[in-house]
């Protein structure tokens, strides 16, 4: 009459009590052991099929490691430009895409834009926001076997070819403890050269009929060096939009027509601040075409 302490265990508790009060003393232990059997087998067949086995065993392989063919995973750590893993892998702070360290900033000398999305990474300096991505690189050491000492093998004969001390890794210096709130440690930031002490801005004004077509200027804030002259605006102007050599470029500061062989510091100093807008040179470029 005692509660029982689960359902499914009372039944087969009254059964063999009742069993055993019919046959006698002497098979009581025998029919015990028997059910004690047939409910071990039951409970092991339950367990296999709990763990989708027939035997009951854990299934060995989906506790294993898998292992992963490096194709798989190549798309993350391949720089979209070059199409070659990762050195020293570098990524644009307003969208996030990386590249290498070299194709990023050879891609910023003729274009502002990511090279993936197309996104604006900066109005002038595109430099400004990009971040080396040292974990993403120690990443890529470890997938690609031997690519760390290939690249240090390939830098250490590049500078004994040319006569050059090679530099050694930069070993990150300790910090001192301090008191009070923890100060922010900045990695390193790409410098503009001091030679590039001029920022110019290139407006259009337009072109006289039957000057052809032309591509646009995409990118019209350059910085370039203060010795660089009228002609050198010129010829990038010309390289940039693809322009006949029949067609005449004007190029005007203000109220002033520029001659070639001006540099862009003399120009500034003379004309003065009503040159400068927001700390830029502003010149405007007009397209001629000479009639035959």
């Amino acid at each position: 009459g005692a509660p029982s302490c689960s359902g499914s265990r009372s039944l087969p508790f009254e059964f063999e009590r009742g069993r055993s009060e019919s046959s006698g003393d002497e098979d009581d232990d025998d029919e015990d052991d028997e059910e004690e059997e047939v409910e071990e087998e039951e409970m092991e067949g339950d367990t296999g099929a709990r763990f989708g086995t027939d035997d009951g065993e854990l299934d060995s392989d989906d506790d294993g490691e898998r292992m992963i063919n490096l194709a798989e995973l190549t798309p993350y750590i391949m720089c979209s430009i070059c199409k070659g893993y990762f050195i020293d892998a570098t990524t644009i702070t307003e969208c996030l895409h990386t590249f290498c360290k070299s194709c990023i900033v050879r891609h910023f000398y003729y274009s502002n834009r990511c090279p993936k999305c197309n996104i604006v990474v900066h109005q002038t300096q595109p430099l400004y926001n990009i971040r080396l991505d040292r974990q993403l690189q120690d990443i890529v050491y470890k997938l690609v076997v031997n690519l760390e000492e290939r690249e240090k093998k390939q830098m250490h004969d590049f500078y004994k070819e040319r006569g050059l001390e090679v530099p050694k890794p930069a070993v990150p210096q300790p910090v001192p403890p301090s008191r009070g709130r923890p100060r922010k440690v900045l990695g390193s930031v790409f410098r503009i050269p001091p030679e590039l002490d001029i920022s110019i801005l290139l407006e259009f004004i337009g072109a006289n009929e039957g000057t052809g077509n032309f591509k646009p200027l995409e990118k019209k804030f350059v910085r370039v060096s203060g010795e660089a002259t009228i002609g050198h605006v010129e010829k990038f102007l010309r390289r940039k939009m693809d322009l006949d050599p029949a067609c005449q470029v004007d190029i005007i500061c203000g109220d002033h027509l520029l001659e070639h062989y001006q540099t862009l510091r003399e120009i500034r100093q003379v004309i003065g601040e009503s040159a400068v807008q927001d700390g830029l040179l502003v010149l405007h470029y007009g397209l001629v075409v000479s009639p035959l």
